[in-house]
């Protein structure tokens, strides 16, 4: 009981100090690659760009798994985030899964002060405190649900505090802090869960690496960042 307090006390300390989009307005890229296997099948990019007080981040992505020389699954996207000081104001994104159209089409509405979704898999309201589910900002690690950001739709969760980790990534090291995240609601089928570890630099506020386990074992991590 000792541990479970101290862990959810560093949580809160470790995350009072955290701004959000304000901890990214130095960066104008972040470079992740996307590993199956240790294989290095796609990549998955970030770009900022400012004027005045709104921030766009847009979000590039593509991937592809072959097996035996033919690709069995692949996955190419575009998202925009369009941010209004520290307020999530817009995101729209389009992908094609195996040939399949997906996407997603969100606003603040001002009125209901809700998310107001139009997905492929979604259409509905969303609470503020939801996250987008990308990689590029510890917002992920500080909300209670995430939207997909494929197909709109809203998952609970849990993020739980695992430890203090030196880890090294194409040959540079760093202080990171060790997360889980998974979903709330176990009873959803596997393909469906959240069951993620992450690693951050609090330094940096970068999410370093990010790894789960489906059809194979998955890794996202940071190659560069400007």
């Amino acid at each position: 009981m000792k541990k479970i307090i101290l862990s959810i006390i560093f949580f809160f300390i470790c995350f009072a100090s955290y701004a959000h989009i304000g901890h990214y307005s130095k960066y104008k890229k972040i470079e992740m690659e996307i590993l199956r296997n240790n294989e290095i099948i796609g990549y998955n990019y970030y770009f900022f760009s400012r004027k005045n007080d709104v921030t766009l981040v847009t979000n590039q992505f593509k991937f592809e798994v072959k097996l035996l020389g033919a690709t069995v699954f692949e996955v190419e996207g575009i998202g925009e985030e369009r941010y209004l000081q520290d307020k999530l104001i817009s995101f729209n994104s389009k992908t094609l899964q195996n040939k399949k159209e997906k996407f997603v089409n969100l606003t603040l509405n001002k009125n209901t002060k809700k998310f107001d979704i139009v997905g492929s898999s979604f259409s509905g309201e969303a609470p503020l405190e939801n996250a987008i589910g990308n990689w590029w900002s510890h917002k992920i690690l500080q909300a209670s649900s995430q939207i997909s950001p494929i197909s709109g739709s809203i998952k609970e969760q849990i993020v739980t505090f695992i430890a203090k980790e030196k880890i090294t990534i194409n040959g540079k090291e760093y202080q990171t802090d060790h997360f889980k995240l998974t979903s709330k609601n176990m009873s959803l089928p596997e393909d469906k869960r959240l069951n993620f570890d992450i690693w951050m630099d609090k330094k940096t506020s970068l999410i370093i690496k990010v790894t789960y386990q489906r059809m194979g074992s998955w890794e996202y991590r940071l190659k560069n960042y400007e």
